[in-house]
């Protein structure tokens, strides 16, 4: 690598680290329920070596019975134990782990896109020497040159993407199980010509699984694509090396395999969310459809009416709907996964995105380049597609940084078409007049998206990430010393607010896990601990009295009911208030 080179990649991660570190902990504004839930299970193993339900060493985090793998409540450790238990420390994994996938997806693309240049590379040193070819050779360096810009560009538009940038920010672990699908991936293809790189390659891909749900379906999926592409490469390798990688891969995966088959709970979640679960809207409305059917005895409604025709219909749907221009461009899905007014990618990256997709396919690439880009592209969606509440940018976060490639491939080729154009207007080259139109283009949505992200989204969607926790249990301290019994709502938007409270009293983890609170625990229970009660509030048949002290959302309350004290959404509207 170059000097310029370097300075330039690592200008990028300067640029991709400050977007993901800076005022981290303030925006987005709040912590969502599963970030505190990863932040208070983290400072629980950290001093009691077990979690929240007592269970020790967990390999598998039952939280709200979601049964998430619990690796990132690890990496959480040791910066809760450097910082403290803060948001902060809790969101700080995942920014580091974006910013590494940043730095990471340069060596990627550069490892893919010198599957032809070293080729070409040689075959301009055996003709240099001979006059007639310094032209060819020219060619031949002008696509080495190509391959450090596609492995820059791609990099660069990671570092500045709005869909990585909001879950580098916030405490989401798909965002690290993409990070170990990069090294897995570069690691991998560096060990075909380093067969030591297969082991690593096969430790980040067994780790992952207890990172994400969704790469329990993906890192299978990435892995068969791998040897059918490299089938000759992996075949020529010595076998003590793909043994060994299996072997590591074999023994890392064995305790969540073993894990999934023996207990039924951990795939709880993704059951819950599965299309084929039997409680989905899916389901109850083709039931409706069968009965009409066979009222009206309509032999052809009964035969697409089929639940196995409506599961295959809903899946494929389901797929397809990650490619719509609305949800990738426009609209996004719910507020915590975008910007506002905003969808996951950059408007003005569109054309250069087709473009580059065309230019790859039918560019003269090397043909496993290609294979393994548009394979991968193809099978992000999988895992999103069996499940409820599609299209959705969490579990196909995978798709990164594939669409950066297709659109750094985009702005090559149409640069290296204006560059060749020759016309004036005013004596101003078009090419020149049309590079900054673009410019202009770029920078406005740039602009446009930073003011979406860091000014509007806390103003916009203060509600949708449960504001209000971090102010209003400060100014309860102040005064709880004065009643026996607290009683917290626990509905929408307050869902799972007891976990809030452990996180921001830092309630030692010891005594939570001895006292008589609900050891149900779970999604939909209520939750008591200490002084604490968190249930909903039935104003009307509520015990009122001078030792009883109510937290909740101002529905919860009358309209002649006067709080001691009122948090505001920053667009003045109540959050939360505490009443006697």
């Amino acid at each position: 690598m170059n000097k310029k080179i370097l300075i330039i990649l690592m200008l990028i991660v300067v640029i991709a680290s400050f977007l993901r570190i800076w005022q981290i902990d303030k925006v987005p504004i709040s912590p969502d329920w599963d970030e505190v839930a990863l932040g208070y299970n983290a400072y629980s193993i950290l001093h009691t070596g077990r979690d929240e339900y007592g269970k020790f060493l967990p390999i598998v985090l039952r939280s709200f019975d979601d049964y998430k793998p619990a690796l990132y409540a690890y990496f959480v450790i040791s910066s809760v134990a450097i910082f403290g238990l803060n948001v902060f420390a809790v969101r700080l994994p995942s920014a580091v782990f974006g910013i590494l996938t940043v730095f990471a997806t340069y060596f990627l693309v550069k490892e893919l896109f010198k599957l032809r240049s070293k080729s070409e590379i040689l075959n301009s040193k055996q003709i240099q020497n001979t006059p007639a070819s310094s032209s060819e050779a020219g060619r031949a360096e002008y696509k080495i040159l190509n391959t450090e810009l596609i492995a820059l560009l791609s990099a660069f538009l990671l570092a500045i993407s709005p869909w990585h940038i909001q879950f580098s920010r916030i405490a989401f672990e798909s965002n690290v199980g993409l990070s170990f699908n990069i090294f897995a991936l570069l690691f991998f293809i560096k060990g075909l010509k380093k067969p030591i790189f297969l082991i690593l390659s096969a430790i980040f891909m067994s780790v992952n699984i207890y990172i994400y749900q969704s790469e329990k379906v993906f890192v299978p999926l990435l892995l068969l694509i791998l040897v059918i592409i490299f089938r000759k490469q992996l075949f020529s390798i010595p076998k003590k090396f793909l043994v060994l990688s299996i072997l590591t891969g074999l023994i890392i995966a064995l305790p969540m395999i073993s894990y999934m088959i023996t207990d039924k709970n951990v795939l709880g979640r993704a059951k819950g969310v599965s299309v084929f679960s039997e409680s989905t809207q899916l389901l109850q409305e083709n039931a409706i459809k069968l009965i009409d059917d066979k009222k009206n005895n309509d032999v052809l409604g009964l035969m697409l009416d089929n639940r196995r025709l409506v599961f295959a219909k809903s899946v494929v749907s389901g797929y397809l709907s990650h490619f719509d221009f609305n949800w990738l461009f426009i609209s996004g899905d719910i507020s915590r996964h975008h910007a506002p007014n905003m969808g996951l990618l950059y408007i003005v990256e569109l054309p250069f995105l087709f473009i580059g997709i065309y230019s790859l396919f039918f560019g003269k690439f090397d043909k496993k380049t290609k294979f393994l880009i548009f394979s991968w592209f193809l099978i992000a969606p999988i895992p999103a597609s069996i499940t409820s509440g599609v299209p959705h940018a969490v579990r196909t976060l995978n798709f990164l940084p594939t669409f950066q490639i297709f659109t750094a491939i985009g702005l090559i080729s149409v640069f290296q078409f204006i560059s060749s154009i020759k016309y004036k207007v005013l004596s101003i080259r078009v090419k020149y007049l049309i590079l900054l139109l673009y410019l202009s283009f770029f920078i406005f949505n740039f602009f446009y998206y930073l003011n979406q992200y860091f000014v509007q989204q806390n103003y916009f969607n203060a509600a949708d990430w449960q504001y209000g926790y971090a102010k209003i249990i400060p100014e309860m301290q102040k005064i709880e010393a004065n009643y026996k019994k607290i009683i917290i709502s626990n509905e929408p938007p307050m869902d799972q607010s007891y976990m809030f409270f452990l996180f921001y009293l830092k309630y030692p983890p010891s005594l939570y896990q001895t006292e008589g609170r609900n050891v149900s625990g779970g999604f939909k229970e209520n939750h008591f601990f200490g002084k604490y009660e968190f249930r909903p509030i039935n104003w009307n048949n509520e015990e009122k009295n001078k030792d009883i002290l109510f937290i909740g959302r101002p529905v919860d309350f009358s309209k002649n009911t006067i709080p001691l004290y009122t948090i505001f959404y920053p667009d003045g509207k109540p959050a939360i208030q505490i009443v006697n």
